[in-house]
């Protein structure tokens, strides 16, 4: 007869944290992210006068400040190569930092913070003059600094090499957050890591992906590893397709020339989906420490095959010859776009993770512009009920949902007995909407958890070279193919769901599309 451990079962637990109607992102988030409240910090902004630090990077830093999440002891320094002054920089971002009634007291003493360095990208006397700014802060020689690159890829090299020659001679610790894009391929992105690996340790290093600071791609951790009935469930035995979708419902709109460089597999497919499909197929870590996760999806990604032009459909939006406004413009239309430019605006892609858990399984990404609806969401399809006893055709596949974006959810299309007299199966879902179960609580933006992270020193939700190398040999060999054979993507009207070709791509690769019920947002 089997025994039973008392002691484990009577063992005192810690109390779980109720999120009571009063809660807020810094009664969160602050047991949560201890941070260093002694040590000095300083936060270094180059690119400060561009369009990236003035609607999200300062605005950002504004809340994280007001809510007293960042160091008490900290301060901001802007580098641009503009003639500007902080009263300048404050007036471009006050538009976009929702500043609350009471908090102009709190917004002086943040600007008060600030101090701006003009300088150029290549030469040394600016970073010499930058460093010394540094330095005449309080407790400046000891700071830890944080350097964020809200820059253009051409200038990553020259900036990287200049912070490593002359602002990092002192005694606090040193971090520098990149944003994307990381290459263009391949051979790109190694040339790239192969620079910052002489410069920096990758512990220094936050490649800041923000999709992986989003509620509900954190979510799937949790949801996957401490909910014991996905477990057995969640394998080519049980799951018949998963399909990840990022939607979004404008096109380029002025912005064109800088996405006609890129795409929107290299702007979207490449790195976001990417991370939400590697936390979705990944096995259990062996903790949640950082190093555990990204070995985790390191794993998944040398499971995947090189995508092959076969495994993708591409489409390029046109405008709607009866719609209104930016819906009338195609993406040609964009004066910014090159005249002829065959650079995809959506792409839906398939592939393979070649592993005892997911062989067969079809991974099924799908993106684009200028489509029907604001969405991103994965759908995790189960397979058909084997020897179904109901009529023909009523019996649905079970879904797991998580919507990403708006209104953050999680639900389970399921089969239920039609109410009445019958016993006839009907679809309705188990759903936990965020804003419902969850109505006083205010929810990070993405950026706010990630540049919290940056301070706190966790890396979990920032990519590693090894992810990116893995990820661009998935999709270099495709993307070199589609612009040496200038490939020619589908029209797609403007407003719609994308190429018909898509769907029915889909359909093929083994998601069944069910037109009998549609989730409804609940009433919030």
């Amino acid at each position: 007869m089997a025994t039973t451990n008392t002691g484990a079962l009577h063992k005192e637990c810690e109390p779980v944290r109720q999120i009571s109607k009063g809660s807020c992102v810094q009664d969160l988030l602050k047991n949560d992210f201890p941070l260093q409240s002694q040590s000095n910090h300083v936060l270094i902004l180059f690119g400060v006068s561009g369009d990236l630090a003035k609607k999200k990077i300062i605005p950002t830093i504004w809340w994280l400040y007001r809510d007293g999440l960042l160091p008490k002891e900290i301060h901001f320094v802007g580098y641009a190569r503009s003639n500007l002054t902080v009263a300048q920089l404050k007036e471009r971002a006050l538009p976009f930092m929702k500043v609350n009634q009471g908090d102009h007291t709190k917004l002086a003493e943040f600007f008060a913070k600030l101090s701006y360095v003009q300088g150029s990208y290549d030469q040394d006397d600016g970073f010499k003059k930058l460093d010394a700014t540094i330095r005449q802060l309080p407790k400046g020689n000891e700071a830890n600094r944080v350097y964020y690159l809200a820059l253009p890829p051409t200038v990553f090299t020259t900036v990287t090499e200049k912070i490593h020659d002359h602002c990092m001679n002192h005694k606090g610790w040193n971090r520098i957050i990149i944003e994307k894009p990381f290459g263009r391929d391949f051979d790109s992105s190694s040339l790239l890591s192969n620079h910052l690996s002489k410069l920096f340790q990758e512990e220094q290093l936050y490649r800041i992906d923000h999709y992986l600071g989003k509620e509900m791609v954190q979510n799937l951790l949790v949801l996957r590893f401490a909910n014991r009935v996905f477990g057995p469930l969640w394998n080519r035995d049980n799951i018949a397709s998963v399909l990840i979708t990022f939607k979004e419902p404008f096109g380029t709109a002025g912005r064109g020339g800088y996405f006609d460089e890129f795409g929107i597999i290299r702007d979207v497919m490449q790195n976001h989906l990417f991370q939400v499909l590697c936390l979705t197929a990944m096995e259990k870590p062996a903790t949640k420490d950082a190093k555990d996760i990204r070995d985790e999806k390191v794993k998944v990604l040398k499971c995947i095959p090189e995508l092959t032009l076969d495994n993708v459909v591409l489409g390029q939006y046109v405008g709607d010859k009866d719609g209104e406004g930016d819906a009338t413009l195609g993406y040609l239309d964009d004066n910014t776009v090159p005249s002829g430019s065959v650079t995809p605006t959506f792409a839906v892609a398939r592939f393979n993770i070649c592993n005892e858990r997911w062989d067969g399984v079809p991974f099924i990404l799908k993106c684009g512009k200028a489509l029907n609806e604001r969405k991103a969401e994965i759908r995790v399809q189960f397979r058909d009920v084997p020897g179904n006893i109901f009529t023909d055709g009523i019996v649905k596949r079970n879904e797991l949902v998580i919507r990403v974006q708006p209104n953050e959810a999680v639900y389970c299309k399921m089969m239920t007995k039609s109410p009445g007299m019958g016993v006839e199966p009907v679809e309705t879902e188990m759903d936990l909407t965020y804003k419902t179960r969850y109505k006083d609580v205010k929810m990070p933006d993405a950026y706010e958890r990630l540049i919290l992270d940056v301070f706190t020193g966790s890396q979990l939700n920032f990519v590693r070279s090894d992810e990116l190398s893995e990820a661009w040999r998935i999709f270099t060999p495709v993307l070199h193919k589609i612009e040496s054979e200038k490939v020619k993507p589908i029209p797609y009207v403007y407003g719609t769901r994308g190429p018909p070709q898509a769907d029915e791509f889909v359909r093929k690769s083994g998601f069944v599309y069910s037109s009998t019920y549609k989730w409804v947002n609940p009433s919030l």
